[in-house]
């Protein structure tokens, strides 16, 4: 055999064995159904309509789409209640309708992950049906119980004093079965019964059958909520402890005003999550194709989400969802805080792993109202620059908003549960809106002439259309971003981070022989000229590659990194010329 062919055969060999799997530096972006686009005009998104606009997911340089639930629901809790896992929600379209999607997905190369609700089902599930009727196959699949006997006035009450998310008891008494149901959501999502073996191979048989439709992966809901502390020696369970924080939430009826040492977060928890993986990697084994993912919801600890990865010696979760960004930054977070959570994961994480960062989901309020339209640039620079993956909520990239959403036409349970003075704070309405396609009536969302949710009022400027259409725009600075991530320093690329003071993060990115790239952001509200070299070797000279929209720097442009002007509220990528 000629040396060239053998050079040949081991540069295959290796090279196969050094390339990235698909979903590594992957950028997934998160489609609310619902709200996403309609295509048959009854005002409620629906799958035809995600398949409309793949290319232009594509396009924007995504990875792969995670959809909210699809499932048959009720729509007590818009599709988390669900009442079928092994069908289509007839408002979002047929089985044909989904398999359409999945081919289409397919053709113009962008995958498909569905949302997998295993902590609980509807209630008017076949599976609740027949437990409440005690049928001997499911009695046992969800959490019974008889409830204790009052001693002071002899009347029956729940099992113990644990509170819905959605607050109020999480035990609902049936009348057909005489017993308590455990819901840890509301009360029309009873909680599925994980010490039950058959309720575990039933759930790894929802992802086979899905996986077998040709998806990619699961987002997996509500993680920490899966098992709850066993029953004691006398079949009771035990009441929660008060919060630490109790006067900050003061009403014995709210889930905060307790600690969750015996609902959330159970051993058991994470072995499941190892489960789940070997029933994803034994499907690839199994039928070929491409690694098939999870990502996991868990808003818990740092070190229990580090869990989520695996054990040392089984895998877990491809990706834990990093939600360092959602629950510790702020308007009042300096450069060092956000530069600290960032080290601080990079420096947890398992060898061989991907990071994640989280900005925004449909159950947050949203980046540019949270944080402030004039940093939406900022924000996503960041999340698109850093290593592993990133993760976009519909909507983030053309920095949408907030719509205010009134008591009256309140649809999320969550607010329901409050009153008219608190049900905002509470509300996931507002970041749920439709997506702002055009300037046309309803924002291009539907041709129909009403929303299951109000349009936000500024769709006839901030829109996708109009944004692409413009040369300076939100949607523009984000296709670059996601056009530079394919370079090589920002696939494989160290990162060396700092913060400058209170309000400059600077980090650079660099592969060994590949270019040398550094990001600046200024969260502050003054401008600031920093030595760029006092921190990252870029000479003399230093090309902007993109910037936010209000800077008054323009991409192209060539600048003296010594004397950089680091406006407030902007972040800036450049590159060593």
């Amino acid at each position: 055999m000629k040396l060239s062919a053998v050079l040949l055969g081991l540069a295959l060999v290796f090279g196969s064995t050094l390339a990235k799997d698909w979903w590594e530096n992957g950028n997934f972006y998160q489609i609310y159904p619902r709200s996403f686009r309609d295509s048959d005009g009854d005002g409620i998104g629906d799958l035809n309509g995600v398949t409309e606009k793949l290319q232009y997911l594509k396009d924007l340089g995504f990875t792969a789409t995670w959809l909210s639930p699809i499932f048959k629901s009720p729509m007590a809790d818009f599709g988390y209640d669900i009442s079928d896992f092994y069908q289509v929600h007839p408002e979002y379209g047929t089985m044909e309708d989904f398999e359409n999607m999945i081919k289409k997905a397919k053709e113009v190369g962008i995958k498909i992950i569905l949302d997998f609700v295993p902590n609980h089902s509807s209630d008017e599930n076949e599976w609740f049906k027949k437990s409440e009727e005690n049928d001997p196959e499911y009695r046992d699949f969800y959490i019974w119980h008889n409830g204790k006997v009052n001693a002071t006035t002899g009347e029956r009450e729940p099992p113990s004093n644990w509170m819905s998310v959605f607050r109020y008891s999480a035990w609902q008494w049936s009348e057909k079965r005489q017993q308590y149901y455990l819901h840890q959501f509301a009360i029309k999502q009873p909680d599925l019964n994980y010490r039950n073996p058959k309720v575990v191979e039933e759930m790894k048989n929802v992802l086979r059958f899905w996986l077998a439709k040709g998806v990619a992966g699961f987002r997996i809901d509500a993680v920490p909520y899966l098992f709850e502390v066993d029953l004691d020696q006398d079949n009771n369970y035990p009441d929660e402890e008060l919060a630490d924080n109790v006067n900050e939430c003061p009403d014995p009826m709210d889930n905060c005003h307790y600690k969750h040492l015996y609902t959330q977060d159970q051993p058991e928890t994470f072995d499941m999550a190892y489960q789940w993986r070997a029933v994803v990697d034994e499907f690839k084994k199994e039928h070929g194709g491409d690694t098939r993912i999870l990502l996991t919801e868990a808003y818990t600890s740092f070190e229990n989400i580090i869990r989520f990865y695996g054990d040392g010696k089984r895998n877990g979760s491809h990706v834990p969802f990093n939600f360092d960004f959602l629950s510790s930054v702020s308007n009042s977070s300096t450069a060092g805080n956000m530069v600290s959570h960032i080290k601080k994961w990079m420096d947890a994480m398992p060898k061989d792993v991907r990071a994640n960062w989280v900005l925004g989901n449909h159950d947050n309020k949203r980046v540019a109202s949270r944080l402030g339209v004039n940093r939406a640039d900022l924000f996503n620079i960041l999340l698109q620059t850093l290593p592993g993956n990133a993760v976009t909520y519909n909507g983030e990239e053309l920095a949408m908003t907030d719509v205010f959403i009134s008591w009256e036409d309140s649809v999320d349970p969550q607010a329901c549960n409050g009153n008219p003075q608190t049900y905002y704070g509470l509300s996931r309405d507002p970041a749920r809106t439709p997506y702002q396609w055009d300037a046309s009536n309803m924002a291009g969302f539907t041709t129909g002439d009403h929303t299951w949710l109000p349009v936000s009022d500024t769709y006839v400027t901030v829109n996708a259309l109009a944004q692409l259409r413009a040369p300076q725009s939100h949607l523009q600075v984000f296709k670059k971003l996601t056009k530079l991530r394919k370079e090589p320093s920002f696939q494989d690329g160290d990162l060396n981070i700092e913060a400058i003071g209170d309000d400059i993060i600077i980090y650079s990115r660099e592969k060994k022989g590949s270019d040398l790239y550094v990001v600046v952001l200024n969260l502050g509200k003054t401008d600031q000229t920093i030595d760029i070299n006092q921190y990252f070797q870029m000479g003399s000279k230093a090309e902007i590659i993109t910037t936010s929209i209000q800077s008054s720097n323009i991409d192209g442009q060539v600048i003296n990194p010594s004397q950089f002007k680091a406006e407030a509220g902007v972040g800036t990528v450049l590159v060593k010329v």
